[in-house]
């Protein structure tokens, strides 16, 4: 049994890598063929992709799977931390869970993800959740053949402080034949003071730029379109890996293979470079489509926060990217209520809203997260307010919204076409500004990128038509 220890993760400074080579042991080939296996999965995507490799994994195991819980022989929670809302939906699920284990006594039950690397998570799971068959973290889901064999007699708890392993060929189930996913840095290193990540993923560690590239090509073999490189703080890459080589040169290596498509996320305005912007703009192959998280307006808060910037320095990025990066969308991440957080404090969020009107923002009320400094923290906001702010910069953000799609109107945009929507003969994807885009077309092939004329602007999405 592995515990995680938060200890550990505070202290550590330096990781000795280990690289590791996936290769599944030959006995477990098939081991469960004929069983069926509900996978869900919350939070970032991160989480979306880990589940992908999960996915691989079981169906080398011989696993289906199924979206009806109540035919699973396994269910298995890929499970996130950020927020308190994810936490009470997983416990939630696991409760139903242990009522179909009632009545179905073979049923596995498993806790994947973030969650399980929280001390406070593992103890209660042992202490109050005894029909849970295992429990395993971020950093070893790649040993879940071995565990589940285990936990078919005895409750296992996998979950290791150490966090140098990084698992290359590991076995992946993609949820798209034409975008993919693509780790390139695991953990974080900013440490920022209501977030759970350092704990939980452990500290930045980036792999190695041939294993990326590799994996490109790869993907571009099989007829992919578009890449996401992933990371908790993308920026970082290669800081704790090499001397000279750095997101910038890693953008540029991947946008020399002539995928149509690149994206990255998430990144830290401390770690955004010149050099950065500079091969986005350089590069028509990078969409100009940035996430560029705030989460506060006012510098008391930010460095209350542990952000590491001011509000002059990050408007001064924001609009240097404007400038430097032709049709330059930005979205943003902005927490209302944090401790001490004034009104004072909210109007300057709203005005720095106001300046830089977000292409999409992604709003929340503080959530406090056990272990995390911001906990210890006291707030005289109460709910109401929080919730009456939350309600207000969601009412501006929402008028840019709409502002920034207006101006798309009669403009011809590329979209990759992902499928076909619910309505008759209407196409659905994203432009390269990551605007979800509904059109008609005739004859359009899925995965393929088209030009489309817009009509219609929406708050949340645009209408088109196939330009001829």
């Amino acid at each position: 049994m592995h515990l995680p220890d938060f200890k550990v993760a505070r202290s550590s400074t330096k990781i000795d890598y280990n690289k590791i080579n996936y290769k599944l042991d030959s006995k477990y080939l098939n081991k469960y063929k004929g069983k069926k296996c509900f996978l869900k999965t919350y939070g970032c995507q991160m989480n979306e992709h880990d589940s992908e490799n999960i996915k691989g994994i079981l169906e080398l195991l011989g696993f289906d799977f199924t979206d009806n819980i109540e035919d699973a022989d396994l269910v298995l929670l890929n499970t996130c931390s950020i927020r308190e809302n994810a936490h009470n939906k997983a416990f939630g699920l696991l409760g139903r869970a242990k009522h179909i284990k009632e009545s179905k006594r073979d049923l596995m039950i498993g806790l994947c993800g973030c969650m399980a690397q929280e001390e406070i998570v593992v103890n209660t799971i042992m202490a109050k959740y005894p029909f849970v068959n295992f429990v395993i973290g971020t950093h070893n889901f790649y040993q879940l053949p071995e565990i589940l064999e285990v936990s078919e007699y005895k409750q296992q708890i996998e979950v290791y402080s150490r966090e140098g392993d990084l698992i290359e060929s590991l076995p992946v189930d993609r949820s798209s034949k034409y975008k993919a996913y693509v780790n390139i840095i695991y953990g974080c290193d900013k440490f920022c003071t209501y977030c759970i990540v350092p704990y939980t993923r452990g500290r930045q560690r980036s792999r190695e730029k041939e294993d990326i590239l590799k994996e490109v090509d790869n993907l571009i073999k099989d007829g992919y379109k578009e890449v996401t490189l992933l990371g908790q703080n993308v920026n970082a890459y290669g800081k704790d890996l090499y001397d000279n080589y750095s997101l910038a040169e890693l953008l540029e290596d991947v946008a020399k293979t002539n995928i149509p498509r690149i994206r990255f996320m998430t990144s830290h305005p401390w770690d955004f470079t010149d050099e950065m912007i500079e091969v986005i703009a350089k590069y028509p192959n990078i969409m100009p489509s940035i996430h560029l998280p705030v989460q506060s307006g006012s510098d008391r808060i930010l460095k209350l926060m542990g952000r590491r910037y001011t509000k002059e320095k990050y408007l001064t990025l924001f609009h240097k990217m404007k400038e430097m990066i032709p049709n330059c969308a930005i979205s943003t991440d902005i927490i209302v209520g944090f401790p001490g957080e004034t009104e004072e404090d909210f109007e300057e969020t709203l005005k720095l809203v106001k300046e830089c009107k977000y292409d999409n923002a992604y709003t929340f009320i503080y959530s406090p997260r056990v272990g995390t400094p911001a906990a210890k923290l006291t707030s005289n906001v109460t709910k109401e307010e929080k919730e009456q702010r939350l309600y207000k910069l969601n009412e501006i953000v929402n008028t840019y919204f709409k502002e920034n799609n207006d101006k798309l109107v009669g403009k011809t945009v590329p979209v990759l076409v992902e499928g076909i929507s619910d309505k008759k003969n209407e196409y659905f994807g994203y432009s390269d500004t990551n605007k979800l885009i509904n059109f008609t077309g005739e004859d359009v092939e899925i995965g393929s990128i088209v030009n489309v004329e817009i009509t219609t602007a929406k708050t949340w999405s645009l209408d088109g038509k196939v330009s001829k």
